[in-house]
């Protein structure tokens, strides 16, 4: 089984945790119906038909995938989720999407 290069002592406890399964359950927007409701993409599983064909590394990062780079190094493994690269990218721009619009008073702060 593959491993990252570097932090392995950080990921192999999450995904042994997540019993090296993508552990999203819709925050990327999919109803994952495939996988009764998680993502079925395994880790060093082939991803074919219909998912453009390729191998899947799962990854370990915060369960909200809008954390800073800074803070997320500095979390514990328990603070960490296992995540297929689709669905972590589809978390953090449908997570974006759901911030609040900056107030009006701000929009003008550079006009001149």
């Amino acid at each position: 089984m593959s491993e990252p290069l570097t932090a392995v002592d950080t990921w192999r406890p999450v995904m042994e945790a997540a019993g090296y399964r993508c552990q999203c359950e819709g925050e990327c927007g999919n109803a994952h119906t495939k996988g009764d409701g998680r993502c079925p993409h395994e880790h060093d599983a082939y991803a074919g038909k219909g998912q453009r064909g390729r191998w899947v590394r799962l990854m370990a990062a915060p369960a909200d995938p809008l954390t800073t780079d800074l803070a997320a190094v500095r979390l514990p493994a328990s603070e960490l989720r296992a995540w297929c690269p689709d669905c972590h990218t589809a978390a953090a721009r449908l997570a974006r999407k759901r911030l609040p619009a900056a107030p009006a008073d701000q929009c003008g702060l550079f006009d001149l």
